[in-house]
């Protein structure tokens, strides 16, 4: 190598030897700062996901075949709305029996055949059959107001026909004690009779009716339940056919002339009508979260966008984080988005979506503030560095509402007072300040 190259080799790494020096130095080098007047907020930061208002699902309330589909998946639809059909030919046949036996019963009354006694505890046995199948019936209704009504009237029913059961059995007691005449036995079991047999078709018709699947609430259709996904082939929708389909090239959706086993998932109903937010806030910091906390969401599918969300309610019972820790649930209402580099607005999420939720807990203004890095401990205690006449002073300070990057002195420092902001482990007390 010439002389010249040399030398301009041996400037160039003195001159990457000095710059790494000044890099380094200026690493540890002691800066300061100015307290000063402003607004702190302090956050907790909790994970999360998009909820809907509600998801009611439609499941078969009886064996039986598809025979209309009347929506599609993503249809927006009203509360009340038919949304498929189911023919159950079991319960139709019962429905048909009840109707035959209440045509045979005389609208006028009748002597009915056989012992009193005998006849009475027949009509009971009958009544109790009904009220067994209607409430099995009941039982498989999915949503919750006409599962309700289904069970309510069986009771009803049920309390009406025992009533007039123990007036027919009172009747035929008072005959055969010989202080009443037998027209009034007769004109009481006709009367359980024909209430049994009206009962017992008013039950039956109401479970061929629940086969008209209607949406409980306003929202948008989904087929098949909200807990999983699609099948991967239709044995779930075919129930106990022994018929299976392969997946390939079938649309797994529920379609008409599909063969449903009882309590198949058909159709969900979704109310996007408010979406909201359910965060698992940490044990060390739900005391801090309270009705009316405002937050920042940011979402996994919406990358650069920021939404607004209120808290609603906090749970008082915990849940355990995946994490194996103690936490709680908090339900915040969720508003809309904007993406910050374009101020357009964001799109609408979904529920489920996994969310980052930034909770608001506390917030001051005109606030004493120093940056977070100010803060040292010394003994255990908070402690700012301050220049006092040209001298680095440990100062002892409390805190108040702590942010990410900056935090609220209630007491210490003073704002305009001259701090260490970096490099407080590079001053002694006592030493010129530089």
């Amino acid at each position: 190598m010439s002389r010249p190259a040399m030398l301009a080799a041996g400037s160039l790494v003195l001159l990457l030897l000095t710059a790494a020096s000044c890099d380094a130095d200026d690493s540890s080098a002691v800066h300061l700062g100015t307290a000063a007047v402003g607004t702190v907020s302090e956050i907790v930061e909790a994970p999360g996901s998009v909820t809907a208002r509600t998801a009611a699902t439609l499941s078969a309330p009886a064996a039986g075949t598809v025979s209309d589909v009347l929506v599609q998946p993503g249809a927006q639809v009203k509360k009340g709305a038919i949304l498929a059909v189911i023919t159950s030919p079991e319960l139709e046949q019962r429905r048909d029996a009840a109707q035959e036996a209440l045509d045979r019963i005389p609208s006028g009354g009748g002597v009915p055949t056989g012992d009193f006694t005998e006849v009475r505890q027949r009509t009971d046995r009958r009544a109790e059959k009904a009220f067994e199948q209607a409430r099995a019936a009941a039982s498989k209704i999915t949503d919750p107001a006409l599962q309700k009504a289904l069970i309510q009237q069986v009771e009803t029913a049920q309390e009406q026909y025992a009533a007039a059961s123990d007036a027919a059995a009172a009747s035929v007691r008072a005959v055969q004690r010989g202080v009443a005449s037998l027209g009034e036995a007769v004109s009481s079991l006709s009367a359980a009779q024909r209430m049994q047999a009206q009962q017992a078709y008013d039950l039956a018709d109401a479970a061929v009716e629940a086969l008209t699947l209607r949406a409980p609430v306003s929202g948008v259709v989904q087929f098949g339940g909200p807990q999983s996904a699609p099948p991967s082939d239709l044995t779930s929708l075919l129930g106990n056919s022994g018929t299976s389909v392969p997946a390939d090239g079938v649309d797994s959706a529920v379609s008409e002339g599909s063969y449903v086993a009882a309590g198949t998932p058909l159709l969900t109903v979704i109310d996007m009508g408010r979406l909201g937010l359910a965060a698992e806030v940490d044990e060390t910091d739900v005391l801090l979260v309270k009705p009316g906390v405002t937050a920042d969401v940011e979402l996994d599918a919406a990358t650069g966008a920021t939404y607004q969300a209120t808290v609603r309610s906090v749970d008082l019972l915990p849940t355990t984080s995946a994490r194996g820790g103690v936490s709680y649930r908090v339900r915040l209402d969720l508003g809309k988005g904007t993406y910050a580099d374009s101020g357009g607005a964001a799109p609408t999420p979904r529920p489920g979506m996994s969310a980052v939720i930034r909770l608001k807990v506390r917030q001051v203004d005109d606030a004493v503030t120093v940056p977070a890095s100010a803060v040292v401990s010394a003994d255990g205690k908070d402690t700012v560095w301050a220049v006092q006449d040209g001298r680095y002073t440990s100062v002892p300070v409390r805190l108040g509402v702590q942010g990410e990057d900056t935090v609220q002195v209630v007491s210490g420092v003073a704002a305009g007072q001259q701090i260490v902001v970096a490099g407080a482990d590079q001053v002694a007390s006592g030493e010129r300040a530089r």
